[in-house]
């Protein structure tokens, strides 16, 4: 009786550590798919900041250019003109967050301007018991607009000299913005007025 109990143990012992490795291989793997999702939320968080980036640069850097064009009154021309100002602060943020900027591309539309970044995360998933995985890194993609909301605009010549003395602002939400070209504000203080900044959907 006794050598059967030892025999049967001797025939469990097998299944003991086949089950052990297999609940250890479990482990890791959950831990891998854990991590590689933590990564992917890191990318995706680095992404979204570096395109918010972008575009508030821009909107920072349309000042010189929008307040230059009041006074002849090519505001037209210039909420239509082509430019690109945010990579840079796209690639300084991304690096912020553990990213490397790997695309930066806008598209650019007159009154709304759109800017798509992508980025790889810094750290490669590195499982052991996922093959392939060695080098490979989160990558994670975030578009922002950066939009002219004040479509509806006056534009006053108090002198009748053909040169424009007051831009009177109705902004969609954001209620309305008096600037006058001769001594206009500070940028700062009408930019988030006139222009809006978010992510939308890539």
């Amino acid at each position: 009786m006794i050598e059967r109990s030892r025999r049967d143990a001797g025939q469990a012992f097998p299944i003991y550590v086949v089950m052990v490795a297999g609940l250890l291989f479990l482990v890791f793997a959950f831990f891998a798919v854990g991590k590689a999702s933590a990564l992917r939320n890191g990318a995706q968080g680095a992404a979204d900041a570096a395109a918010l980036a972008a575009a508030q640069q821009n909107r920072e850097n349309f000042g010189t250019g929008f307040l230059a064009s009041l006074p002849g009154d090519m505001l037209e021309q210039f909420l239509q003109a082509h430019r690109v100002y945010g990579c840079p602060a796209a690639r300084k943020f991304a690096a912020e967050n553990q990213a490397k900027l790997s695309d930066c591309l806008p598209t650019l539309g007159g009154y709304r301007d759109r800017i798509k970044v992508e980025v790889k995360g810094r750290k490669p998933v590195d499982s052991s018991v996922i093959p392939g995985t060695k080098k490979r890194v989160a990558k994670a993609t975030a578009t922002a607009i950066v939009e002219f909301r004040c479509p509806g605009w006056k534009a006053l010549d108090f002198n009748d000299d053909g040169v424009k003395d007051l831009y009177i602002f109705t902004c969609e939400g954001a209620g309305t913005v008096e600037i006058a070209p001769g001594s206009p504000p500070p940028w700062s203080e009408v930019s988030k007025i006139l222009y809006d900044v978010h992510l939308v959907d890539n």
